[in-house]
């Protein structure tokens, strides 16, 4: 589901008007009658629900629906996801731990978004793209890539997440980074893009990581991107795609 829209278009729903522009507060796609009607309906039904959030009023009144109707349920055999989870206020974030949602987010928004967020939140911004808060709240993230919004190459929201600069390696607070304290740790990132995407998806037992019993998916790089500079993940090469233990690109 899609509660609201995003933060670029000042389409975000937020309790506040924007700083850069007081005449919006955003808007929800959808009513949030629906969202209160829908949500616990597919969760009765056995739906892993996602609800793509990324104001705080969007992600606080989701989080009010999901607290109420997640009351006496195994949320570990539901798993819902807020998607995006952008711009929080700093009580949702331990909520969203609490209550056990999975945040699903892309690091590459952050980089995109930084340039203008500052101006458009204000002091919002400080708990916003807050994924090591998240982590640091006991919480369960997974990254994807919003493709086709941002790219789909996973070594540029690898480069994204740990290092939160441009290609260039600039931010508007430097080169370490917007909001350093926010970067994800290498194997934090790694792992968000492998066993807890496939947990997110239901497929932990199948795909994640390498070992016995499950399918060997992986690649092949030219070079450590766990070792490596930070501006050097993003000029690393693809040597070999291997999908289900069969090469379908390069070799090794």
């Amino acid at each position: 589901m899609v509660a609201d829209g995003a933060i670029g278009s000042w389409g975000a729903a937020m309790y506040e008007p924007y700083s850069d522009n007081p005449s919006t507060s955003g808007f929800f796609v959808v009513s949030e009658q629906d969202l209160k009607d829908y949500i616990p309906r597919y969760l009765n039904d056995g739906w892993q629900v996602n609800v793509h959030c990324i104001g705080d009023r969007a992600n606080g009144e989701v989080l009010d629906i999901f607290e109420a109707s997640l009351k006496a349920r195994d949320v570990r055999a539901l798993r819902p996801r807020i998607e995006h989870a952008q711009i929080l206020r700093p009580q949702d974030i331990g909520r969203m731990a609490r209550l056990g949602l999975i945040a699903s987010v892309q690091p590459k928004q952050a980089t995109s978004d930084m340039v203008y967020a500052d101006a458009r939140l204000g002091e919002r911004v400080k708990s916003s793209y807050a994924y090591q808060s998240l982590l640091r709240a006991g919480g369960r993230i997974t990254l994807g890539s919003d493709m086709p919004v941002e790219s789909g190459n996973p070594l540029v929201t690898f480069h994204a997440a740990v290092t939160r600069v441009d290609a260039k390696g600039d931010s508007p607070q430097g080169p370490g980074g917007w909001y350093p304290e926010e970067k994800l740790t290498r194997m934090q990132t790694l792992r968000g893009l492998t066993l807890d995407a496939a947990y997110a998806s239901f497929s932990e037992h199948e795909v994640g990581t390498v070992e016995v019993g499950k399918r060997a998916d992986f690649v092949v790089l030219d070079r450590d991107i766990m070792a490596i500079d930070g501006q050097d993940i993003l000029d690393t090469k693809v040597l070999a795609t291997v999908v289900d233990g069969v090469v379908q690109f390069g070799s090794f």
